[in-house]
């Protein structure tokens, strides 16, 4: 995991540092906020640590900036700070960070929050896939239901005007059945192109029981705006 660490104290940046590349993780190391949040932008790290009090940008500064861009959503904040009061704590929270450390900063407790975050990226990423995979379930099954109700809606028309059609190409009318025949393929015409408008202004669309349990889109005109 790529990590960044922000401290401008050069001995803690080495502890920080040497913990982190034990642990696996590819570290990147800023000396002050502001080029903390240049690596940020560069980089992309997945995990990171900020120092509250640092020149130029404090942690939090950095930290709001991260979650305000969008480019952190998938990130880890830990906040290291030396304050313990709970409004000091409520406020490293409300600037977005995930979990904090208390100084004097440990090994075994820096250890122990990389654990969490590396658990708790893993469950977010388990739970943003499945979100995905029924946004897309969700998505066919819409597909499968808008076809079911086209062919449903214009299944009769069409094959009448195509039957008219193919008489009046086959010559197989007279001229009174002719014109009938061309009335019937206009009325169907006209049927299909009020599906289709229908569809179009489709403003709260719903599915309706159709038969065997399977369902297709209300195209009955009682989901639309009114104007078809």
């Amino acid at each position: 995991m790529r990590a960044l660490l922000a401290d401008d104290d050069e001995s803690m940046r080495d502890l920080l540092a040497a913990v982190l590349t034990e642990g696996g993780h590819e570290v990147i190391a800023a000396e002050d906020g502001g080029q903390a949040w240049e690596l940020f932008e560069q980089e992309r790290p997945s995990l990171v640590l900020l120092d509250w009090q640092m020149p130029v940008l404090s942690g939090l500064e950095v930290c709001e900036r991260i979650r305000g861009s969008g480019l952190g959503r998938d990130t880890f904040i830990i906040m290291v700070t030396a304050r313990g009061a709970t409004t000091d704590l409520c406020r490293v929270l409300d600037a977005g960070a995930d979990d904090y450390l208390s100084k004097p900063v440990t090994a075994a407790a820096l250890q122990t929050r990389v654990v969490i975050a590396e658990r708790r990226m893993a469950i977010d990423r388990a739970k943003r896939a499945a979100e995905d995979a029924l946004a897309r379930a969700q998505w066919l099954a819409g597909i499968g239901e808008t076809a079911l109700a086209v062919q449903h809606e214009i299944n009769n028309p069409l094959t009448a005007l195509l039957g008219n059609a193919s008489l009046l190409t086959n010559s197989l009318a007279t001229p009174e059945e002719e014109r009938e025949f061309i009335k019937v393929i206009a009325e169907q015409a006209t049927r299909i192109g009020g599906v289709v408008r229908r569809l179009a202004n489709l403003r709260d669309p719903r599915s309706v029981e159709y038969v065997h349990g399977s369902r297709m889109l209300d195209l009955s005109g009682n989901g639309d705006n009114g104007n078809s």
